[in-house]
């Protein structure tokens, strides 16, 4: 049975579910930033989709970073599943502008996260909502 991991779910927003996909919104006003999550139990690792799975997964990073490089005037979008300090898998879709807190590192780990206003989180949830139909 899929559940998501309690760091995933304490540090973010859903935003909607889609083809065995959650998307959620990280809750952190310095970046945009949504992680795609497969409803796959036991996934760690790209690898570990199907195909199919794999698919829909690339084509939602695509459609997201597309959102988000136009909704924020994004220098670079930055695409990764790491998942070092949570397992489970999920693909991190980060819109990054030169000069933002983190940049041009990584945003992981960089500094302490800023929870959004309910204002903003949901006019950010609002834009992926409305560009995903």
């Amino acid at each position: 049975m899929f559940e998501l991991h309690p760091t995933l779910e304490k540090d973010s927003i859903p935003v909607t579910e889609t083809d065995g996909l959650l998307i959620r919104l990280i809750n952190d006003a310095r970046f945009p930033w949504l992680l795609i999550v497969p409803k796959v139990d036991g996934a760690t690792e790209l690898h570990d989709l199907t195909d199919h799975e794999y698919a829909a997964v690339m084509a939602m990073a695509r459609s997201l970073g597309k959102v988000l490089k136009h909704a924020f005037d994004a220098d670079k979008i930055n695409t990764a599943a790491i998942g070092n300090m949570v397992p489970q898998l999920h693909i991190h879709v980060v819109a990054r502008t030169r000069g933002d807190d983190a940049w041009p590192g990584p945003v992981w780990g960089a500094g302490t996260m800023v929870p959004m206003s309910d204002d903003e989180a949901a006019r950010r949830i609002g834009l992926v909502r409305s560009a995903l139909g």
